[in-house]
């Protein structure tokens, strides 16, 4: 059997390089952790925690095999809740931020001098247990007493990097605007943040605004766009019968085909997800660029997409420019994928409302520390980081030894045009193009065959 010193050099293998021991040992004694002495102190749990994480969030009888400790499942479950979730919060900050300021943006990876941030929200599931269902909640399609609680969970993440700069988890029934606003404090001045149209309404245009930074977002459904010059509108104060058909927006100037500036007046009726002071504090009127596109690839299901940003000037940023922009945005469904499918976030496994948050903090720990490995392989290997296989990241991540230097990782073939598909659902129904379960298909081919 190791020592507590030898199984905790192979518990860490390569990650001190990404997490040092000292910022570990720095951070609890800030919270006057480990006092006493054991086998799993706070340091070791820490390690084991991102290592359970690293190899999917395995169960916790797999952990002493990897360790070399002989302790056992309560044990360890025990030193883990004995973790503050502040601790572990501010673990996570810590490595986020060395992350992105160990591998700074070059030049030519920002977009018009700008730094871009995708945003998109999920959902993912956990144990029924009463705590979960009254913190969380179930989607409204299952019975009581007959489903999983799910938890609504929103990202911002830095479009070239990869790099989660912050994550948000909420009962089942939120939407993505009563959250972003908490999401506007971590992104640096300047920065575009592009997102669905869910997340295109005054409010939010405005708050970017006040911020000092950009927002790009597909235009609301119920949003009355009109691109004629010289239009009529309704202003604020024509009552909903006489406005009718009529865009809520007053026009500008023309830019160009399908594309305009038009001045969105502050909405009479405070949205719910803003404070009284929040509101006051909107200007009345916002100056906003209106442009449409057609997608002339065979196969994709929307043919025209209507844009709203705050990135006004149409030389500097062209209409080509912000529609390519926007269809980048689907990269943060890959990064979804990645982490909920991978890494294994769709389904958590702790039973209390604590222990769910703490694991949500180390799966983005580790989601961070395998694109940072992604990054440093694109540089060796000469290849955009992307381009890197997160599972082969991850994999020699979670196994390598200490000091053992990078390999040659797995390069993704390009695949130019390819629609990548979104987060799977945890349960899916298969339907064959008949629109019969193929289970039943199935099930009658094998009948075929028995009396074949």
């Amino acid at each position: 059997m190791l020592s507590i010193n030898q199984a905790l050099q192979r518990i860490k293998g390569n990650l001190e390089a990404f997490v040092p021991q000292k910022l570990v040992q720095r951070l609890a004694d800030a919270w006057q952790l480990g006092r006493r002495r054991r086998t799993l102190t706070p340091v070791v749990t820490t390690f084991l925690f991102l290592k359970q994480i690293l190899h999917g969030n395995t169960a916790c009888s797999h952990l002493r095999h990897l360790a070399g400790l002989d302790f056992s499942d309560a044990a360890y479950c025990r030193a883990r809740g004995r973790l503050p979730y502040g601790f572990l919060h501010r673990l996570q900050n810590a490595v986020t931020q060395d992350c992105f300021d160990a591998d700074p943006l070059r030049p030519e990876e920002r977009w018009h001098g700008h730094e871009v941030y995708l945003i998109d929200g999920s959902s993912f599931s956990m144990p029924d247990t009463p705590d979960l269902q009254n913190a969380f909640g179930q989607p409204g399609n299952q019975a009581p007493g007959c489903g999983f609680p799910a938890a609504h969970l929103l990202l911002s993440c830095q479009w070239r990097t990869g790099y989660i700069r912050k994550v948000l988890a909420a009962p089942l029934r939120t939407h993505d605007l009563s959250q972003v606003p908490w999401l506007h404090p971590a992104l640096p001045p300047d920065a575009v943040l592009a997102g669905d149209r869910a997340l295109c309404s005054f409010a939010h245009l405005a708050l970017l605004r006040q911020s000092g930074r950009h927002g790009l977002f597909r235009a609301h459904q119920k949003l009355i766009i009109d691109f004629r010059c010289h239009r009529r509108y309704a202003p604020p104060t024509t009552s909903a019968k006489a406005a009718r058909g009529l865009p809520r927006s007053r026009w500008l100037r023309r830019l160009g085909k399908d594309d305009q500036l038009v001045e969105y007046f502050k909405p009479k009726e405070r949205p719910v997800w803003l404070t009284p002071e929040q509101y006051a504090a909107l200007p009345e009127t916002l100056v906003v660029r209106e442009l449409r596109y057609r997608i002339a690839v065979p196969g994709r299901r929307t043919q025209v997409v209507t844009l709203v940003t705050t990135l006004l000037d149409p030389r500097r940023y062209a209409r080509r420019a912000l529609a390519q922009l926007y269809g980048l945005r689907w990269t943060v469904e890959t990064n979804l994928a990645h982490l909920k499918q991978t890494l294994g976030l769709d389904v958590l496994h702790c039973q209390t409302f604590v222990g769910v948050m703490k694991e949500l903090t180390m799966f983005v720990t580790a989601y961070n520390l395998v694109r940072r490995v992604m990054r440093e392989a694109g540089e060796q290997q000469g290849v955009p980081a992307e381009r890197i296989s997160l599972v082969d990241a991850l994999r020699w991540l979670a196994q390598a030894r200490r000091g053992e230097a990078l390999p040659r990782l797995r390069v993704v073939p390009q695949r130019p045009g390819r629609a990548e598909p979104r987060v799977r659902k945890r349960r899916p129904k298969e339907y064959d193009l008949m629109n019969r379960p193929r289970v039943v298909l199935r099930q009658a081919l094998y009948d075929q065959n028995d009396k074949a």
